[in-house]
This record gives C-alpha cells, structure tokens and sequence, in this order.
C-alpha cells in the first residue's frame, strides 16, 4: 500500500526555521517527481516546492516561499525534505507531500490525477 508521511511540523515564532520530513512506504520515491503543498484556513491550496526525478533536474519554487525554503530528496531514504527558514506568519498551514508531479515552473499544474498525498503536518508560525 503506497504511503507518505509527514514529520516535523509544529510550532516556530516568526524568523525562525523548521524543516520537515516525508517518508515513503509502500513504493519507492526515486521514480517520481516530487512536491510540497500547504494549506492556510480559508485559503485555497498553493504549490509550495516541487524536485524532479533526478535532483539535477532542478527544483522549483512558488513565488511566496523562493529564497527561504529548500526542497531536497534522499533517495536511500525514501525521504524527501523541505527546509523552511525565515519564516513568516503567512507560512501557517497544513503542509502536504505529494508524489508524482508534474515538476516545471508553473506551480499551478504541479498536481496531477494521478499524485499521492500524505496526510499533512501542521505547521503554525506565530509569536
């Protein structure tokens, strides 16, 4: 049974870092291309971070985040990363890892029909 898991969210006052963990089971992360995604209470969905196949590939970033988060991928993990720094109040919502994206620099075509979510992690900035 294919599975993702997020891990690391919590809560970090504004300026602060946290980076967050997601775990595959079930299938093997090193054929897909993957993404972050959030969701803030009341606001609709927004593509976060997305690292092709092949980290060389290129990594792409949505506006409001560029320069302050990192997406990574460790493959003999099964592991992808989203390091978040200077964060922002704004940066508050429900965090998402997904497989199987469409990876390019269009944050809107990011998911897919056929991608997998993970249940998501909570993450809360605030002072």
């Amino acid at each position: 049974q294919k599975q993702l898991v997020e891990s690391g969210g919590g809560w970090v006052q504004p300026g602060g870092s946290m980076r967050l963990s997601c775990v595959a089971s079930g299938f093997t992360l090193d054929y897909y291309a993957m993404g972050w995604f959030r969701q803030a209470p009341g606001k609709e969905r927004e593509a976060v971070s997305c690292i092709n196949i092949n980290s060389r590939a290129g990594t792409n970033y949505g506006d409001a985040v560029k320069g302050r988060f990192t997406i990574s991928r460790d493959n003999a993990r099964n592991t992808v990363y989203l390091q978040m720094n200077s964060m922002k109040v704004d940066d508050t919502g429900v965090y998402y890892c997904v497989a199987n994206v469409e990876c390019n620099d269009h944050p809107y075509s990011w998911n897919t029909p056929a991608a997998s979510w993970g249940p998501g992690t909570q993450v809360t900035v605030s002072s």
